[in-house]
């Protein structure tokens, strides 16, 4: 590392622990030092919108604490007796051991740990995610990878192909502080074309009764730049399940539209199913629309035009083309916060430039979110144009009363804003993206009913 993070936009590969608590009845098992699991929870539950401890977070995650001893005579024991009291007090459908550094420097065997109960017949796998071996969206995937080869391969070895069943693979729960109402949204889109959806995650989840069900999926699905995809192909290989890859996530009109009518070709629905309801919900996304018109024509001299985000790959993209491709605005810098390998990075960058060629020389990889800022800053200041920034609670410096920019949040930490089941995907995600932005123009005074009647 060249130079230290002053905010750092992703949490380390334990991070992962969050997925599991992601799962109804999931119970991590943490084996690291004092202070590593509720660090992760502080950022990644709290940071998300106070998305409050769940059935087993927060203070109530399992950790053996590891000090100096175990870092130098071993830690197996402790862990051993960790998981013990664990499966004593802790009534869950999956548990789940994660390594921490501590762990996985010294060499602790987490996975062989694991095995020692799961041949006594308990739901458990084991996982190392120490924090080298990448951020939280790697830790997010070596967790999924793991429950899928070290339980779900061995309980169902043989997939009982279920029609129209669809696994999807999307959003981190948590590093996407809107993960539940998006996944609640893309279960509704894909139900209304006549699919039955795995989610996996959250309240619109059965839980891991739909992790059991993932080797009887007709297809899955992946809705992302390159977080999912591992697990997909994984899951080709074991199961022979084919797969279909959508790198953008649906915002709006356009991209919600494009999004049924490619995944009901793929499933080979009957397209009239499909059109049928498309043009539902389009109707009612327009009857919306039009009465924001009058909003547009009063205040046209006051609209914000530049737009800026701040966000990983999927996220990002999909509000991003959404506001290029249907409210106008122009692309003038992307930061793109979840640190995909060489390979994604180009991936990332063509499907930016086929969005607006505009993003060539605009696309950043940072982690920082302070470097992002001072970037961010020096345009806004010699643009003097006021923009929308997709950002977190850290960029509220960035819009000043000077600029009069937006801010949305879009990504984490989101500390000033309390988030249930809200989203911005979709025909409703759309919806509530626009609201967001444009009841920005009336936030600290910058218009008020006087401006309006002066004008």
């Amino acid at each position: 590392m060249s130079h230290l993070i002053e905010q750092a936009k992703f949490s380390c590969a334990l991070g992962g622990l969050q997925t599991v608590l992601a799962i109804s009845k999931g119970i991590p098992i943490v084996h690291a030092g004092p202070g590593c699991a509720s660090r992760q929870f502080s950022y990644l539950g709290n940071g998300a919108g106070y998305q409050g401890e769940g059935y087993a977070g927060g203070g109530q995650i399992s950790c053996t604490n590891s000090t100096q001893s175990e870092v130098i005579f071993g830690g197996e024991r402790k862990l051993r007796a960790t998981v013990e009291g664990t499966l004593k007090v802790m009534d869950g459908d999956l548990y789940v051991i994660l390594a921490g550094c501590s762990a996985g420097i010294i060499g602790d065997d987490v996975k062989q740990v694991a095995c020692e109960f799961a041949d006594e017949g308990y739901p458990i796998v084991g996982v190392d995610t120490a924090g080298f071996r990448g951020n939280n969206y790697a830790g997010h995937e070596l967790v999924v990878n793991a429950i899928i080869d070290q339980y779900i391969s061995c309980e169902v070895p043989k997939a009982n192909v279920e029609k129209e069943l669809v696994n999807v693979f999307s959003v981190v729960p948590f590093q996407d502080p809107y993960w539940r109402g998006d996944l609640e949204e893309i279960k509704r889109l894909l139900e209304g074309i006549g699919l039955k959806a795995n989610i996996l995650y959250g309240s619109s989840s059965n839980g891991f009764k739909e992790w059991m069900n993932i080797p009887n999926a007709e297809f899955n699905l992946v809705l992302s730049p390159w977080v999912g995809l591992s697990t997909a192909k994984k899951l080709e290989k074991i199961y022979k399940t084919p797969y279909l890859h959508i790198p953008v996530l649906p915002v709006g009109l356009k991209e919600t539209g494009r999004f049924l009518r490619q995944v009901g070709e793929f499933a080979g629905l009957d397209k009239e199913n499909v059109e049928s309801f498309i043009a539902k919900e389009e109707k009612r996304y327009k009857d919306y629309f039009v009465s924001f018109g009058d909003l547009v024509s009063d205040f046209g001299c006051y609209l914000p035009y530049h737009l800026y985000t701040v966000a990983d790959s999927a996220y990002g993209i999909g509000a991003s083309k959404f506001l290029i491709e249907e409210l106008g605005f122009t692309p003038k810098g992307f930061y793109e916060i979840d640190n995909p390998d060489s390979k994604n990075k180009e991936a990332v960058e063509s499907l930016l430039k086929e969005i607006d060629e505009r993003y060539d020389g605009n696309i950043v990889f940072e982690g920082d979110n302070k470097v992002i800022q001072n970037d961010i800053e020096a345009k806004l200041t010699e643009s003097g144009v006021r923009s929308v920034v997709l950002g977190s609670s850290w960029d509220k410096e960035l819009v000043t009363s000077k600029n009069e920019s937006i801010l949305v949040r879009l990504s984490l930490p989101v500390t000033d804003r309390v988030i249930l089941n809200k989203s911005y995907v979709g025909y409703n995600g759309g919806l509530t993206l626009i609201e967001d932005i444009y009841s920005g123009l009336f936030a600290d005074g910058m218009i008020t009913n006087t401006t309006h009647a002066d004008h």
